[in-house]
């Protein structure tokens, strides 16, 4: 299928994204590529990858994800190197070259009391450097109550890193770093944006943007998200214990460039 870039990355919106961690981009993705995701999204479900998982924590509704379905399903592997998702990364991350780093499906069903807890992703992935960002692509109606995600903006900039928090298994993760602090608690002092979302928007945010959502308490909408991470020019391999699990080895030298089968270069397309 082949996709068109609905309008260009504003200047307006490359600063938002650089001052805040987070840009909210409405409907830069047309119906017929959203009911693609659609349909992928419940076929992956009907049938996972390996790397599927169910991560609802208290057996109420369903957290779904999955990682790396551009391996899995061809119609993903033709979104991730025709559609327009690696020039918007290119453009917010003024960037000459984008990896992919991996995609990933996020679904919570109606009934889902699991919330997402505070984080930030970088810490997670086997990657140094500052061009890091997710694209994360609305295939339904996404309300407050559905699980709309909240960000801390400007977090990014704190110049911090804080260990990763486990989605189901709270002993996962091992990295010597700081827990993320109590961003409840702190309220007051931060600045939050949570955006409402339709089919189509998405919202872009840095790797090291503090963000987090409520389980999903409606009785009707899911909130299927396809999630797309971006790794611009400065990014290096950076393998650590205890990290996400990737695909595989990408078998390339630490403090490399990412080039590789595991982690493709998109942008510039190949020759």
């Amino acid at each position: 299928m082949k996709y068109q870039p609905i309008r260009a990355i504003t200047e307006d919106e490359i600063r938002t994204y650089e001052e805040d961690g987070i840009v909210c981009l409405r409907q830069l993705f047309d119906r017929d590529t959203v009911k693609r995701l659609q349909d992928a999204a419940e076929a992956d479900m009907a049938a996972p990858s390996p790397m599927g998982l169910n991560a609802t924590r208290d057996g109420q509704g369903h957290f779904f994800g999955d990682t790396f379905v551009w391996r899995h399903l061809e119609e993903l592997h033709d979104f991730v190197f025709e559609s327009p998702s690696a020039d918007i990364a290119a453009a917010l991350l003024r960037a000459s070259k984008v990896n992919l780093l991996f995609d990933q499906f996020l679904i919570k069903m109606p009934g889902t009391s699991t919330p997402t807890l505070w984080h930030h992703d970088a810490p997670y992935w086997p990657v140094a450097g500052s061009q890091v960002c997710t694209i994360w692509l609305a295939l339904d109606p996404v309300t407050k109550a559905s699980g709309a995600v909240e960000y801390v903006c400007g977090s990014h900039r704190w110049g911090k890193r804080f260990k990763a928090v486990a989605f189901k298994d709270q002993d996962l993760y091992k990295e010597d770093l700081p827990p993320v602090p109590d961003i409840e608690a702190m309220r007051s002092e931060l600045k939050f944006v949570q955006f409402e979302l339709e089919p189509g928007d998405c919202t872009v945010h840095h790797g090291l943007t503090v963000h987090g959502a409520p389980g999903n308490s409606s009785t009707e909408l899911k909130r299927r998200a396809y999630i797309v991470r971006w790794m611009g020019d400065d990014v290096t391999y950076n393998p650590r214990p205890n990290l996400q699990p990737m695909l595989h080895d990408p078998g390339i030298a630490v403090g490399g460039p990412l080039d590789c089968d595991l982690f493709p270069v998109v942008r510039p397309r190949a020759a």
